[in-house]
């Protein structure tokens, strides 16, 4: 387990969402502290018995200067330590564990919000790229994905309709969540027909605007053991971690490579003692606002060689009662704001080896691996995986 050569294990013992939607009558506040009581509540904690707060959020998306200001009451950062992180939430998971490893604290509240209603989806991330020469081409997440998703497709021969059936997969694995916003039957053809955005991608191969907020709270060894003994549950213990930072310019990159992922993942198979992570894992929940994404991901955390991340999806393996489910609760094609998502992933995955997923619970999952993605192209990459 992670820490093992220090003596230290950090587990999860609070998981907390709000239902992923465009929340156009409830504040940023509201939502947050909506899921800050719902993680509390399922640790059985209460406020004055987290140590620290780290929060994730970003400044463009909230349209706020120092937008972690706006929740300090909310989350319970008044005469508190608290650490804002302005990326992806799993990275805000990465350090409140860094934090409680160097025994700094001992329970750790995280914390990611985003609503994306409240600003243009992808005007905002323009502002991402070099202002002197790229935003002015006009780039941003979509454009930056269309780039990457023609390269990858014609390279290896992924076709539109495996994309599309990673977005029929997601949708209908969303059906179980109840936190998701797009749960839906629908077909290949759908997705195929539906409104091209920036070709290749198409309206159901995208991740639809989302606001939402998740939170876990994070405990050092026995911390964990007492808080799951009391709520009678096996503890869900972080047993690897990962992550890199890419090149910022695309052109410094082969985008059908992902290796920033590939780095990131190996650390955390090499910390967790994952050695063939298709037959060891469970369970994978992966950042894809883009429905190819998944299909490189999965290639790029080793469940497959290059370029066969399409037959994955062809063979079923990713698929609920294949070999690796991937997404059980729809991901984010199925509806989860930027800033929130890799957090997610991790609550879910968490969920999986609490076995405490329900409908869209995989047997027997005792380890289970999370992906946060974010930047352009999947630039940021951060893996992380829990177990019993």
């Amino acid at each position: 387990m992670i820490g093992t050569d220090i003596g230290k294990k950090v587990g999860i013992v609070g998981v907390g969402q709000t239902k992923y939607e465009e929340k156009k009558d409830q504040s940023i506040p509201e939502m947050v502290y909506a899921a800050v009581c719902k993680a509390l509540d399922d640790a059985g904690l209460t406020i004055n018995e987290i140590d620290n707060i780290v929060t994730a959020s970003v400044d463009l998306w909230d349209g706020k200067t120092a937008s972690n200001v706006l929740i300090t009451e909310v989350v319970g950062a008044v005469m508190k330590t608290e650490t804002r992180i302005a990326a992806d939430g799993i990275a805000a998971a990465y350090h409140a564990l860094m934090t409680i490893l160097s025994g700094t604290f001992d329970v750790t509240l995280v914390v990611a919000h985003c609503k994306g209603s409240e600003g243009s989806h992808y005007s905002l991330t323009n502002w991402v790229f070099d202002p002197i020469y790229q935003q002015k081409l006009g780039l941003d997440y979509l454009s930056a994905a269309a780039l990457q998703a023609s390269w990858y497709m014609d390279k290896y021969g992924i076709t539109e309709e495996q994309c599309a059936k990673v977005s029929v997969k997601n949708h209908r694995n969303a059906l179980k969540n109840p936190y998701a916003q797009m749960p839906m039957n629908i077909t290949v053809r759908d997705v195929l027909n539906s409104k091209i955005l920036a070709h290749p991608i198409k309206h159901l191969d995208a991740a639809p605007v989302s606001d939402g907020a998740c939170a876990l709270i994070l405990a050092s060894d026995q911390r964990t053991k007492k808080i799951s003994k009391l709520k009678g549950r096996d503890p869900a213990w972080i047993k690897g971690v990962g992550n890199n930072l890419d090149f910022h310019y695309l052109g410094d990159r082969d985008l059908t490579k992902c290796d920033g992922l590939i780095l990131a993942a190996r650390r955390t198979y090499q910390m967790a003692g994952i050695e063939k992570p298709l037959k060891d894992i469970d369970v994978a929940e992966v950042s894809e606002p883009f429905s190819y994404q998944e299909l490189l991901w999965t290639e790029g955390l080793g469940f497959c060689k290059r370029g066969e991340g399409g037959r994955l999806i062809d063979e079923g393996v990713t698929e609920m009662g294949g070999e690796l489910p991937v997404n059980p609760s729809g991901g984010m094609l199925a509806g989860n704001p930027y800033t929130v998502a890799g957090l997610t992933r991790l609550a879910e995955a968490t969920l999986q080896v609490r076995g405490e997923a329900y409908g869209r619970q995989v047997f027997d999952a005792r380890i289970a691996l999370a992906l946060g993605a974010t930047g352009p192209c999947g630039q940021a990459q951060c893996v992380i995986i829990v177990g019993k």
